[in-house]
C-alpha cells in the first residue's frame, strides 16, 4: 500500500454503482482532491456529476479526513467521526458497521498509481456494489495539477 502522502493530489475518479434494490445503474465523474489538511493528515475533497438513469444528473460532493496511523491510514468523516482503516499490503480490506447497514470495502493498489476501491453495502433498505477506479491528474499522467500543486492548493 502506498504511504499517505503518496495519495496528494488530484485523481480522476470514475464509479459505477449497481443498486440490486432499484434494479439500476448510477454513474458517477468526478475527481478527489488530497492535500495537507491543517491538523495534519490529507483533506480528501471528492466533487462531480452523478448520473442516475431517467433523472437529470446532479452535482455531488463529499469529504473526509485521512490520517496516518502506526501502519494503516485512518480515514474519518468530515464531522471527526471514524469511518474505517487502510491495512497495509496491495489489496487491503476493511468493514464500517453503522447499524443497521454494513459497508465492507476492498482496496486494490496493484496497478498504482491507479488504484480501485469496492464497496459492498447491505441493510434493510441498502443493497448495492459500488465501484470506484482513480487514476492521477497532473505529474503522473503530465497533465497539470498533479501532487506537486498539493502545497499551492493548500495555500489557496
Amino acid at each position: 500500500m502506498p504511504g499517505l502522502e503518496d495519495f496528494a493530489g488530484r485523481w480522476a475518479i470514475e464509479r459505477r454503482i449497481e443498486d440490486a434494490r432499484a434494479a439500476q445503474i448510477v454513474r458517477f465523474t468526478g475527481q478527489a482532491v488530497l492535500r495537507p489538511a491543517a491538523m495534519g493528515g490529507l483533506d480528501y475533497v471528492e466533487s462531480g456529476v452523478l448520473a442516475m438513469p431517467g433523472q437529470r444528473p446532479i452535482t455531488a460532493r463529499r469529504r473526509y479526513l485521512w490520517r496516518q496511523a502506526r501502519e494503516a491510514v485512518e480515514i474519518f468523516f468530515d464531522d471527526g467521526r471514524f469511518f474505517h482503516s487502510i491495512n497495509p499490503g496491495p489489496r487491503p480490506r476493511a468493514r464500517h458497521v453503522c447499524p443497521p447497514d454494513t459497508y465492507e470495502v476492498g482496496y486494490d493498489f496493484t496497478s498504482w498509481p491507479a488504484w480501485c476501491v469496492v464497496w459492498q453495502v447491505k441493510g434493510p433498505r441498502k443493497d448495492y456494489r459500488l465501484r470506484s477506479a482513480f487514476t492521477p491528474l497532473g505529474a503522473c499522467t503530465g497533465r497539470e495539477g498533479g501532487a506537486e500543486d498539493a502545497g499551492r492548493m493548500q495555500q489557496e
